[in-house]
């Protein structure tokens, strides 16, 4: 399961990364969002781990972890601050994270949290939903409007990235890392032959397509009707 985070320090992000990877989570390191905010949006994670000041909203905590829930939307979002004070995890949590931690190099802490939350998260949150469409994670089952789709493991995997994030465009590298675990292109169209698979099963013979092209970003499932600028195909 992913694990994607952002520490303003190098340095302490390196030794957080390292601690992760040991509990046996893949991890990508962002980059200071001063810098821009497309790397955060096209990350394919289940957990966002946010450290306590995000380059410029250092100053506006609040609003550094308001921009992380943002990016996470219905993911994970666990705030790691540097001082141990009620009030830095009363901010945290306001702000919409779902677990705050004083951590104080406290790794282990970490790491098991990490563990629980992605744990209870599926558990709790077997399911992803998008308009009409219904996925169960658990037992691979695809819905649209009430009506079952059948459909190979690997456009499931394919569908439920792009389900984590309605609306959002996903590239085609962050595809490839998310479903086929891969950091380079390979350069095959195995990206385009299953979305074309995949957009035959969940837009043909229903009221409008979900699955759209973005020209120059990627692909992006859209739950409703009528988005301007968009291909199906």
């Amino acid at each position: 399961m992913p694990v994607t985070l952002y520490h303003p320090e190098p340095a302490v992000a390196a030794r957080i990364a390292a601690a992760v990877v040991a509990a046996g989570y893949a991890i990508d390191v962002l980059p200071d969002p001063d810098a821009g905010l497309r790397p955060w949006l096209g990350q394919c994670f289940d957990l966002l781990l946010l450290g306590s000041s995000a380059g410029a909203a250092a100053a506006d905590p609040l609003a550094a972890v308001r921009l992380a829930r943002s990016v996470a939307g219905r993911r994970l979002l666990f705030v790691l601050t540097d001082c141990d004070s009620r009030a830095a995890r009363l901010t945290a949590l306001s702000g919409g994270a779902d677990d705050a931690l004083g951590w104080h190099c406290n790794l282990p802490e970490v790491t098991a949290r990490i563990a629980a939350l992605l744990r209870c998260s599926q558990m709790a949150a077997g399911q992803l939903g998008a308009g009409d469409l219904r996925i169960d994670l658990i037992d691979r089952r695809v819905e649209r409007a009430g009506k079952l789709i059948r459909m190979p493991q690997r456009e499931c995997d394919l569908l439920a990235p792009l389900a984590r994030v309605p609306g959002r465009p996903m590239s085609r590298a962050a595809l490839l890392k998310a479903v086929w675990r891969l950091d380079f292109d390979p350069g095959t169209n195995r990206v385009e032959f299953h979305v074309a698979r995949l957009r035959a099963k969940i837009d043909r013979g229903f009221d409008f397509p979900m699955l759209h092209t973005v020209k120059g970003e990627g692909y992006a499932l859209h739950p409703h009707r009528g988005v301007p600028g968009l291909t199906t195909r």
